[in-house]
């Protein structure tokens, strides 16, 4: 009977070891590797806004870049408003309507996410005028200002409170 050659011999279970084990921890090594983030999809919001208002478009640009999919409808505003049941003076130059809640005015889209996220009983948000430093009321063309405002929590009774503050000067 005679030996096979060395060609045709097969590997020891330590040869064989010796190779399998560093591909099964490459392999291991590789499922365990966190995977990319899959993108989140886009949270919807409709917004009414004047068909010539350059900061409205600003806003909508803002948040479609925080992860909003956004449907603007140039209609103006104050109809929707109005049935929607937001007091006049609360009252901004676009109205959006986002997972069930009104949003009104330049609200940073991270309140946004944030009132989405407590889902708390009321109406929405709202950013009373046009604060120069609020999303869509900002940069060069504004010379960079960023005047203090509020974001406010508006109750189905039209009662407020507010939700967040900015560019205020923290009191000593």
């Amino acid at each position: 009977m005679t030996q096979p050659s060395a060609s045709h011999a097969q590997p020891s279970r330590r040869q064989w070891l010796a190779t399998a084990l560093p591909l099964a921890g490459a392999g291991l090594a590789i499922a365990l590797l966190p995977t990319a983030p899959r993108a989140a999809t886009p949270t919807p919001v409709e917004v009414w806004k004047d068909p010539n208002c350059g900061c409205c478009q600003d806003w909508v640009d803002h948040m479609q870049a925080n992860g909003f999919a956004v449907k603007v409808h140039a209609t103006g505003n104050n109809a929707v408003r109005a049935r929607l049941g937001l007091p006049q003076t609360l009252g901004s130059c676009h109205t959006a309507l986002v997972g069930g809640y009104l949003v009104e005015g330049h609200v940073p889209a991270s309140d946004v996410r944030k009132l989405l996220q407590q889902k708390p009983k009321a109406l929405g948000l709202a950013v009373p005028g046009m604060p120069v430093g609020s999303p869509g009321m900002d940069g060069a063309v504004y010379g960079d200002r960023r005047d203090p405002y509020d974001v406010l929590l508006v109750a189905h009774d039209g009662g407020t409170r507010v939700f967040n503050s900015y560019n205020k000067k923290a009191s000593t």
